[in-house]
C-alpha cells in the first residue's frame, strides 16, 4: 500500500499540491474579524433587534461562533441578548 501512494505522488512536491487552480497558492480558510470587536461595542442592547438577526438562522437557531465569526466574549454577550429578546417579545423563538 505504501508503493501506491508513492506512486500516485511521484514528481508532485507539496507545494503543488495545495495549488489552486490559478497557480495560487490556496489557503485553508479565511481568518474571520469579530464584528463586535471592530465595532468596539462592549453592550448590545436586546432591543436592538436588526443587529441580532444577523446571528440568528432560518431555522431560529442561534449561530454558533465558527459561522457568526465572532470571539468567545461577544457570543455570550449575543446569546444572552438573543434570549432576553425572546423573552421580552421582541424576537420570535421560531420561525413563522
Amino acid at each position: 500500500m505504501e508503493e501506491h501512494s508513492e506512486t500516485r505522488n511521484q514528481g508532485r512536491s507539496d507545494d503543488d499540491r495545495r495549488q489552486g487552480r490559478d497557480g495560487r497558492m490556496a489557503s485553508k480558510f479565511k481568518k474571520r474579524v469579530c464584528r463586535l470587536c471592530s465595532e468596539k461595542t462592549d453592550v448590545l442592547d436586546y432591543k436592538k433587534t436588526e443587529v441580532m438577526v444577523k446571528f440568528v438562522s432560518n431555522k431560529g437557531k442561534i449561530l454558533p461562533r465558527r459561522l457568526s465569526g465572532s470571539c468567545a466574549r461577544h457570543q455570550r454577550v449575543v446569546a444572552t441578548s438573543i434570549k432576553r429578546a425572546r423573552a421580552a417579545g421582541f424576537m420570535p423563538y421560531s420561525p413563522r
